[in-house]
């Protein structure tokens, strides 16, 4: 990797991501910034561009904590500092790999010299070798849950606090907070959104002539790097001192009452949760009108804000994509703007390429060829007195056909409708209204990922034993350490009231909480499902699963079967999104090869053990029992059945079947694959309160079964 970073200033197009980190630099206050979009689009190249355009930071010398000397913090467990002994050095950028452990992130107490000296020894972790820079976090939503909660209270507080067994550690953690994330890999739940400051959305461009251009850069830097960077280096510097300008001006800018009450409306209309956005949106549109040069706030500043802070606070379910309808909040501004509006002051001579290119000034030095980009991703090059700006409007999810009219004269849903074999392919069907389903989990004790289903030992939960430590001690168990080191103090002389330990005698908690797991959806799309209501109530059936995954922290799969086969519709992902789209689109029609569904499961899941072993599985298969085709169906899908049963494969199966005659067929089914079936109406969890121990006694009779 070359040494010289890449200028940001030679970034081509990305507007809306570089104005955000701007602003951020600007006012830290803001919160940072969350980066959604594909991969390869430049994101990790622009955040350590940015790096080197941040001033550089006077610290107390010797100070692993970076403090301020001006006002260092009295806190610091290197402190207290005393005045004159100071040094500058550039402002760093700090990389949480996905990886990091909690100790990692926030630091590592050693107890053993807690205990036996009483002396807090602490090695400081990546938030305070972060604080005064910058913190950046590619792939953040692939982060564990709890590392994400220890970041963001970190980032929303200004500092750390470390707690080992009552010995307690806090120091200043404040910092620029970047987030990129790729959303096919999985969103992040609403609640961590909303810690997020700002939000963009970025895209490779579509233009040829662009693509060109980003490319024939990018050689030029791989192939010199240094003399790339000095090609640079005056329009560095001026944006260089148009930030520092507009650090210096921030204070003395004005938000009026008439501006503070646009961004309450605003805030209100969209129906965004708590306060966090009216107070973003105000930091943010006092940024751009310092970042103008400016000390009041406008109308402009306040829609540029809004389309920054707003969208990703707008989703209501995982299933909603980021957005923000502009002729609502045009609409909304102007009913509550203020009659008397100044005209915009005429822009600040500052970073190369200044003009009329977005609304109050506030986009980035742009490229000497023009390319720009609008807020969800690149456009085509413009001149600079045309630059587009409005941002587009997100593709609004397809509409799926009403279900037609009822027909008096059609036949039952259990009936000649539903013969198997019949019918050709049908155009997808609504989902239903999702609901609250019952927790289904998988029997015994995992030791997989961080979740909220099965149960597991895992780092975070209560205590329910101790043992010796399996690499470094993190959990200490303060009565078996005790318990263990007190047999022993009058051999190791003790004297004193202190307890003489020694590191044979530290204990870790083990902990038992809740696993996330591989829930692989196996959908009948066949003939016998086709009857629009009751794929209708399939789909929202299968749709409030969906949701349930989500909630628990799993990884879902997804396979369809009709016809003559059976599709891998969805591979394991975390992507819950993925999984609902899939659904929504899918049709229906053709025969019932239930035993090739079964089969790719058994596929699917061989493949998915031997990736991530730990990471149990939960097999959902959602049929009316029904098979068809080949010869012999129901003897294959039998069989297919029992080899999943007999290797321990955890298994609900939901019975879709309807009508006034019903076969059973679900149910055989369950007792094949050794799991349990209920019915749409027992999936609710106001239904039947013995769901879970059935599906827990199913697995239990097979352990047993199988131990014999």
């Amino acid at each position: 990797m070359a040494s010289v970073p890449y200028p940001f200033t030679a970034v081509v197009g990305m507007s809306d991501m570089r104005l955000s980190l701007l602003l951020n630099a600007i006012s830290p206050a803001i919160g940072g910034v969350l980066v959604r979009g594909e991969k390869g689009t430049a994101k990790s190249t622009i955040v350590r561009g940015l790096t080197a355009l941040m001033p550089d930071v006077p610290v107390v010398t010797g100070c692993r904590f970076s403090c301020d000397p001006a006002a260092p913090d009295p806190a610091c467990p290197d402190g207290p500092h005393e005045a004159g002994g100071s040094e500058e050095r550039p402002a760093r950028m700090v990389e949480l790999p996905v990886g990091a452990s909690e100790d990692r992130l926030v630091g590592a107490l050693d107890i053993e010299r807690a205990l036996s000296e009483g002396v807090k020894a602490f090695e400081p972790g990546l938030l305070a070798d972060a604080h005064r820079g910058i913190l950046y976090v590619d792939e953040v939503n692939l982060l564990h849950d709890h590392l994400v909660d220890l970041l963001l209270d970190a980032a929303a507080m200004g500092a750390s606090y470390v707690e080992r067994e009552g010995v307690s550690v806090r120091h200043a953690a404040r910092f620029l907070l970047v987030g990129t994330m790729n959303p096919e890999e999985g969103e992040l739940r609403p609640q961590l959104l909303d810690r997020f400051g700002l939000t963009v959305e970025v895209a490779a461009s579509r233009e040829p002539d662009q693509r060109v251009e980003v490319v024939r850069r990018r050689l030029d830097y791989d192939a010199d790097p240094e003399g790339f960077a000095a090609r640079w280096a005056a329009e560095e510097g001026e944006l260089r001192e148009r930030i520092a300008a507009a650090r210096a001006l921030l204070p003395d800018v004005v938000l009026g009452d008439a501006v503070l009450r646009q961004i309450a409306a605003v805030c209100a209309a969209f129906e965004v949760d708590g306060m966090r956005a009216d107070i973003v949106m105000a930091r943010t549109a006092s940024a751009l009108a310092a970042w103008a040069g400016r000390t009041e706030v406008h109308e402009e500043d306040v829609r540029q804000a809004a389309l920054l802070a707003l969208p990703h606070r707008r989703r209501r379910n995982p299933f909603d994509a980021p957005g923000l309808d502009e002729d609502k909040l045009d609409q909304i501004l102007e009913e509550f703007g203020a009659d008397d509006d100044p005209e915009p002051d005429p822009e600040p001579d500052g970073g190369p390429e200044d003009g009329p290119d977005g609304p109050g000034g506030g986009q980035p030095p742009q490229d000497g060829d023009g390319g720009t980009d609008g807020p969800q991703g690149q456009d085509a090059q413009a001149p600079h007195d045309q630059t587009p700006h409005d941002q587009p409007q997100l593709p609004e999810q397809p509409q799926a056909p009403e279900p037609a009219p009822a027909d008096p004269k059609a036949r039952s849903e259990g009936a000649a409708e539903e013969a198997p074999g019949e019918g050709g392919e049908k155009a997808a069907v609504a989902a239903g209204d999702p609901f609250r389903t019952r927790r289904l989990d998988v029997p015994g004790l995992g030791e997989g990922a961080d979740g909220r289903r099965s149960r597991a030992r895992t780092a975070h939960g209560r205590t329910t034993g101790a043992r010796r430590p399996q690499g470094t001690l993190t959990k200490l168990h303060l009565a078996a350490t005790v318990q263990a080191a007190a047999p022993h103090q009058v051999a190791r002389g003790r004297s004193g009231p202190g307890l003489v330990v020694r590191r044979d005698d530290l204990r870790e908690a083990v902990r038992e909480g809740r696993e996330g797991n591989l829930v692989l959806f196996v959908v009948d799309a066949s003939g016998s499902m086709a009857a629009r209501k009751r794929m209708s109530a399939v789909k929202g059936a299968v749709l409030s699963l969906l949701l349930d995954a989500y909630q628990r922290r799993d990884k879902i799969g997804m396979i369809t079967f009709r016809k003559s086969e059976a599709e891998l519709a969805l591979p394991p992902t975390s992507s819950v999104e993925a999984g609902a789209a899939r659904l929504e689109s899918l049709p229906t029609g053709g025969r019932t090869p239930l035993a090739a569904g079964l089969l790719k499961a058994h596929e699917v899941l061989r493949v998915e053990r031997l990736r991530d072993a730990s990471r149990r599985p939960l097999l959902v298969v959602v049929t009316d029992g029904r098979s068809t085709g080949g010869p012999d169906p129901l003897v294959r899908t039998s069989r297919a059945a029992r080899l999943l049963g007999a290797e321990g494969v955890a298994s609900v199966v939901v019975d879709c079947e309807a009508g006034p005659v019903r076969l059973g067929l679900a149910r055989e089914l369950a007792r094949d694959l050794q799991g349990t079936a209920v019915t749409l109406d027992e999936l609710r969890a106001d239904s039947v309160s013995a769901l879970v121990r059935d599906v827990r006694g199913q697995g239990t009779n097979h352990t047993t079964r199988r131990a014999a």
